[in-house]
């Protein structure tokens, strides 16, 4: 049991001197007017990450959750009508494929 104590000990006293040597190093380097800018930049690009990352969380939650059969079915009654066709009685699939059958018709023309 002493003997975990005492390696605890040293591992906490070894972080310590760790942490003050690259912080003595940090001044050295940078000098004691720096350190507080670099700090403040580091904070605002940390939390500039976290908003993006919070707007790339909530796209891709709304994108998920979006109801793209609604849309579609607009865009492909929009379609079929500027070219003519009824859609009243026909799905999604089959208004697809005379949609294309009429693109194909006015093609070969």
């Amino acid at each position: 049991m002493t003997f975990e104590i005492r390696a605890l000990m040293m591992a906490i006293m070894n972080s310590v001197e760790v942490i003050i040597i690259i912080l003595i190093g940090l001044i050295i380097i940078f000098g004691a007017k720096k350190i507080p800018e670099l700090a403040k930049s580091f904070g605002k690009a940390t939390s500039e990450f976290e908003k993006a990352r919070i707007e790339a969380r909530r796209e891709l939650h709304d994108i998920k959750n979006k109801d793209t059969g609604v849309v579609g079915r607009e865009k492909l009654e929009a379609i079929a009508e500027t070219l003519g066709i009824d859609y009243t009685n026909k799905n999604d699939d089959q208004l697809r494929f005379a949609i294309e059958t009429e693109i194909n018709k006015n093609k070969n023309k």
